[in-house]
């Protein structure tokens, strides 16, 4: 098979040249520069020292992958489908309990040698014994592996596989044997490695920029899967220390491109003299995938959040409308699902159906009832800042769980309900926005009590914190998909509950999730496995696992104007830098 999707088949036929939002015939020349706000200090992304620190690029869903490449190439036009990279064609059995790989003959690695089963069969031994999560974990679900044929390679699967996880093993990024020390494997290094990629690393100053220059040697130019990708001939990624710093930078063309989050900036903050001359442009899009979930997570591995009923208590007194009215010119709505906007995934609003009832039938505590019968909306306040109502009705769900004011204080056997919020940029928002939002929080709570501090931190041990669960609520946004799967495990399932460097930011340890989260990887149908995702989405609901904040149908990107991008309708999952090119030469 030349791809292979989650449901069904394929949209695009064997024959496909391209996928439908790159442009085939777009100018390959030029550069690019990026601008992020952080440090790195490592071009290994994959074991846990560097896991946040290892320079953009490398590994990249937004920007790209320029080193590693998978042996399937996600379409970000489906919900869940891949089509031939390094592997030209996959076969699977029904049951999905095998997969095998066929390896396109012309893949090679930056210095030339053939991209072999044998690579792919080491990268799975190497994340077992020293990478990070997830990919640490991927050999718990595989019996064996075992090369087939001289560019065959054969996964036979166990019990503990699910039908998503195929999938999950074309999407894995597959390293090269021969130039891997296993010694040093797990250290932080800014050596250039090898890699089957489009890009070289070209430069590297640590912690401040990064740049790539196409490999004139690159195998895989013309794979379907690949055409119109890769457009630069190079591409820099500058660090700056803040959101701030950042902004200024774009403003004077240090860099390209510039994703804005902020409706007041878009709509004030744009009046420079390069956008009133046509050098820098707004574009705007819209995509029919689900809205990414951006909150403040609750860690209910401490105690002080242990309970649901003081998470929901705390969920109630984050005024929205004050802070959307105040701070965003009301441009936000408000987040209520995990699936946000996807008519088919979302629970919000919607009675549970017969299907989701008999799966959530063994977890009769599981789903609170307002979200069974899909009454349920996230508090709506009079806009004020201090909603009386609203807050006779937090100081009550609090007094079921032990609370109750005393000399003007939240108190519970002695000591005041207090936590701290730790505060850093997050996809999404930046440490600012955050700040604000979390400052209108804070005095809010302190109208019935509760002390809440906040506390700012550099980039780097923001990410330090948040892997190692060092926080009581933290700012955080979880990325969605029409097919959520295998990632659900890492951001709820309770084996992502203690091991550092997961996604389970909120602790969620709950053996109905767990059940919610097989269900959906072992759905054979869409049907199935929509039931499945709005079961669990009910779950997380009911959980009251973090403070759910807003979100935006629109994307706003400001570029200049050398920077174009396909005339296509914009792809299910939104823009794509990857297929983006510059008319301007080197």
């Amino acid at each position: 098979m030349h791809g292979i999707a989650m449901h069904g088949e394929p949209a695009l036929p064997p024959d496909y040249t391209h996928f439908p939002y790159a442009n085939p015939d777009a100018p390959k020349d030029g550069s690019v520069t990026y601008g992020v706000v952080g440090t790195f200090d490592s071009l290994n992304p994959f074991v846990l020292k560097s896991m946040r620190t290892t320079a953009r690029g490398v590994w990249d869903p937004e920007f790209g992958n320029m080193i590693y490449e998978p042996l399937l190439q996600r379409s970000r036009d489906e919900p869940f489908t891949m089509y031939g990279l390094l592997a030209e064609s996959v076969e699977t059995d029904d049951a999905r309990t095998w997969v095998e790989f066929t390896l396109n003959e012309e893949a090679r690695w930056s210095d030339g040698e053939p991209v072999t089963p044998e690579d792919v069969i080491f990268t799975y031994e190497i994340f077992a014994e020293k990478g990070r999560p997830p990919y640490s974990s991927r050999m718990d679900r595989i019996e064996s592996i075992e090369k087939t044929g001289e560019r065959k390679v054969r996964f036979n699967l166990n019990e503990q596989a699910n039908r998503e996880f195929p999938l999950i093993i074309g999407l894995t990024p597959v390293l090269p044997r021969h130039a891997i020390d296993v010694d040093t494997f797990e250290d932080s290094t800014l050596e250039p490695p090898v890699g089957s990629g489009p890009y070289l690393v070209e430069s590297v100053e640590p912690g401040t920029r990064i740049t790539y220059r196409r490999n004139p040697d690159y195998w895989g130019a013309e794979v379907p899967a690949m055409r119109g990708f890769a457009n630069y001939e190079t591409i820099t990624i500058e660090y700056f220390r803040d959101a701030t710093a950042r902004f200024e930078a774009f403003k004077k063309g240090v860099f390209d491109i510039y994703p804005e989050s902020d409706p007041v900036k878009w709509e004030t903050a744009y009046d420079f003299p390069a956008v009133e001359n046509g050098e820098v442009l707004k574009s705007t899009f819209v995509s029919d995938r689900p809205d990414r979930f951006f909150g403040f997570f609750f860690n209910t591995r401490r105690d002080v959040f242990a309970d649901g009923r003081v998470r929901e208590a705390l969920s109630m007194l984050f005024d929205f409308e004050w802070i959307n009215a105040n701070l965003f010119s009301d441009r936000f709505s408000r987040t209520g699902s995990y699936w946000q906007n996807s008519d088919e995934l979302s629970a919000l609003g919607r009675p549970a159906t017969e299907r989701e009832r008999a799966l959530l039938a063994p977890f009769a505590d599981a789903v609170s009832p307002d979200i069974m019968d899909g009454t349920y909306a996230p508090t709506v306040t009079d806009g004020s800042g201090r909603d009386r109502s609203v807050l006779r009705e937090a100081v009550a769900k609090l007094a079921e769980a032990g609370y109750e004011i005393v000399d003007g204080r939240m108190m519970k056997d002695g000591e005041q309900l207090s936590f701290e919020i730790l505060l850093g940029t997050v996809v999404g928002a930046t440490t600012n926005e955050i700040e604000r939002m979390a400052l209108a929080y804070q005095r809010t709570a302190e109208a019935i009590g509760i002390a809440i501090s906040l506390r700012g931190v550099d980039d780097a041990q923001f990410q330090k914190r948040r892997q190692t669960w060092d926080y009581d609520m933290v700012a955080g946004s979880l990325s969605a998909s029409l097919s959520p799967g295998a990632e659900q495990i890492w951001r709820w399932g309770s084996q992502s509950v203690e091991p550092e460097g997961t996604f389970n930011f909120a602790g969620a340890n709950d053996p109905a999730i767990d059940a919610m989260i097989e269900e959906m990887v072992n759905a054979r149908d869409r049907d199935e496995f929509a039931a499945a995702v709005r079961a669990l989405d009910r779950i997380l609901i009911s959980g009251h696992y973090a403070v759910p904040l807003y979100h935006l149908r629109e994307s706003w990107v400001a570029h200049w104007n050398h920077i174009e991008y396909p005339d296509t309708d914009t792809p299910l999952y939104g823009y794509q830098l990857p297929v983006w090119w510059s008319t301007r030469s080197e």
